[in-house]
Formats: structure tokens, C-alpha cells, sequence
């Protein structure tokens, strides 16, 4: 499977759009995360522990992304456009919602 941002894959036409797809993944962050980033925030530098956090949210949306569209027949998602948003009580979940169009190359 194909993924890209782009509207195009460049020597490969698209034949048939199969439509849009989306996923959504949504993660909360536990008191202990939330304890050692706040000693980071305080200290300065990255915050390894979200970043992880972050990575997992996205490499899971993705993953269902991927599978719908395969569902629907695709082997390649073109526009990919990732959108990370916190929600929950203070922001204390992330959300990562992954769209794109399904098609046949």
C-alpha cells in the first residue's frame, strides 16, 4: 500500500478513486506521563514519554487507515492529512484523526 500527502504519485495515475477514508485514534496520557512531563516542562528538553505517546496514536490511526482502504479495494491513499487534538477533562487524551482519498493505481 501507498501512502502519501501528496495528490499525486508521480509515474503511477490513479485509474479509480474509491473514496475517502478516515480513522481516528484516541489516547489518554496516564499520571505518571503526566508527572514526568511536568518535570520536563519545568527542567526543559523533549519529553520522550509523549512523544512516544504521540507516535503510537499516529502509527495506529494510520494502520486503520490503511486497512479501510484496502477494504475498499485500494493499493494506494493519496492527500493523507493527519490532525492531532487534545480532548477530555484539562486535554488529558490526544486524538489523531487520519483522512485521505482510497484509490487504484
Amino acid at each position: 500500500m501507498i501512502t502519501t500527502t501528496t495528490n499525486i504519485i508521480e509515474g503511477r495515475p490513479v485509474q479509480q478513486y474509491l473514496g475517502i477514508v478516515s480513522s481516528e485514534t484516541i489516547i489518554g496520557a496516564n499520571l505518571f506521563k503526566d508527572l514526568f512531563a511536568g518535570i520536563r516542562d519545568i527542567v526543559g528538553g523533549r519529553s520522550g514519554t509523549y512523544e512516544r505517546v504521540i507516535d503510537e496514536a499516529r502509527t495506529n490511526a494510520m494502520a486503520e487507515l490503511v486497512q479501510k482502504a484496502q477494504s475498499l479495494g485500494a493499493n494506494a491513499i493519496i492527500g493523507i492529512d493527519l490532525d492531532f487534538e487534545t480532548v477530555g477533562t484539562g486535554g488529558s487524551m490526544l486524538m489523531v484523526i487520519a483522512t485521505g482519498t482510497a484509490v487504484r493505481i
